[in-house]
C-alpha cells in the first residue's frame, strides 16, 4: 500500500498528492494521512467523483483515507484526456474574492496552482486591472503560469493595465494584448470562469 503524508498540507495540496499517487498506479490502494477534517471530506469527494471506493477513520486528530483502484475498472475521467478547449479564464485581480486580503492572495495563487494539476485546460487566461500583478510580478504565480504556457494555455496580460502599474517591463510570462482582443476571446469562448 502506498501511503501518502498531506499532513500540515493546505488546500488543494491534499487532493492534488492524492490525484498525482493515482495516477502513478494502474491498481492498489493508496492510504492519506490528513489533519484536518476539510481535507478529509475533500479527498472523499474526489474518490467519489473519480468512481474509487475508500473508507475513512481517525486516529486522534490524524485522519487516515484509504482508496482502493482497480484497474478493470479505469476512471472514465482518468482515461479520458481532452485537448484544450475553448474555456477561456478572467482574472481582474490579484486576489479571489471579496474579505481578507492575504486570504484572497492565497486563494488566487492555489487556484493558478491547481490549474496546472487539471488535465483539461483553458484555451486562454485573460488578466485585466490588478490580475496584471500575477504576470508581471508574482514570481510563485508566473512559475506556474509559464507551466500552463508550455502545456499550450494562451496567458493574456492588458497592455493599458500594465502601463496603469508601471510594469510594462516586468513582464515574467505570456504576452500583452488589449481591449478588443479580451472582448473579442470572451465572446467567441463556449465558457467564461472568472474565479
Amino acid at each position: 500500500m502506498i501511503k501518502v503524508n498531506a499532513i500540515g498540507q493546505t488546500c488543494p495540496m491534499p487532493v492534488i498528492m492524492t490525484k498525482n499517487a493515482l495516477k502513478n498506479i494502474t491498481e492498489g490502494t493508496i492510504e492519506i494521512s490528513v489533519d484536518n477534517k476539510i481535507s478529509k471530506e475533500n479527498i472523499e469527494k474526489f474518490s467519489k467523483e473519480m468512481g474509487y471506493s475508500f473508507s475513512s477513520k481517525s486516529e486522534g486528530d490524524i485522519f487516515l483515507i484509504q482508496i482502493e483502484k482497480k484497474s478493470s475498472l479505469l476512471n472514465v475521467n482518468e482515461s479520458v484526456k481532452l485537448e484544450n478547449d475553448d474555456t477561456v479564464i478572467v482574472i481582474a485581480s490579484d486576489k479571489m474574492g471579496d474579505g481578507d486580503s492575504a486570504l484572497g492572495e492565497t486563494l488566487m495563487k492555489g487556484f493558478i496552482y491547481t490549474l496546472t494539476e487539471m488535465e483539461n485546460l483553458p484555451k486562454a487566461i485573460l488578466f485585466y486591472n490588478r490580475g496584471v500583478f500575477l504576470t508581471a510580478s508574482n514570481e510563485s504565480t508566473i512559475k506556474d503560469l509559464k507551466t500552463l504556457e508550455e502545456r499550450g494555455v494562451e496567458i493574456l496580460s492588458c497592455g493599458a493595465c500594465l502601463n496603469f502599474y508601471h510594469l510594462e517591463t516586468s513582464l515574467g510570462t505570456g504576452s500583452v494584448t488589449n481591449m478588443y482582443n479580451i472582448i473579442e476571446q470572451q465572446i467567441k469562448a463556449k465558457k467564461v470562469i472568472r474565479p
